[in-house]
């Protein structure tokens, strides 16, 4: 079943009008499905903590970048407004080169919450880290 209120437009997604901490770290969207949105990231100078493994804060402005942008096309932005209330991550497995590819997944999507799922392997498809973002949906009206 399709989750989106809009689709997510991946040309749009990855040519923003302002750049952001995710356009910084190198995030690009790579695909959309019926209920899944798909991103990635380079593991690099940017994204590695000095150690040379994958920065744990970078996996969550991934995490928190897809699930952001997915409760953003499923709401109707011309009335409500999408922002994150909590994330947690769990960190699986070092990653010190190529990319991490995330995948996002609605468990939730109520009218005043999201919440999803987001799944992190590596370019060997290996688990990296699994995390969870709530989402508010607040209408735009009560903001002042």
């Amino acid at each position: 079943m399709e989750i989106w209120h809009l689709r997510p437009d991946l040309n749009r997604l990855n040519h923003p009008p302002v750049q952001h901490m995710g356009t910084w770290l190198g995030i690009s969207f790579t695909g959309v499905d019926d209920d899944a949105l798909f991103a990635s990231m380079p593991v690099n100078e940017r994204t590695r903590q000095p150690l040379g493994i994958l920065h744990g804060g970078a996996s969550v402005v991934l995490a928190e970048t897809i699930g952001s942008v997915a409760s953003y096309y499923v709401i109707d932005p011309q009335t409500h407004l999408a922002v994150g209330m909590e994330i947690n991550a769990n960190h699986l497995r070092p990653v010190r080169e190529g990319f991490v590819h995330a995948v996002c997944r609605p468990v939730h999507l109520g009218k005043s919450s999201h919440v999803w799922d987001i799944r992190l392997t590596d370019d060997l498809q290996k688990a990296v880290c699994i995390s969870r973002l709530t989402v508010a949906i607040v209408e735009k009206s009560r903001i002042n």
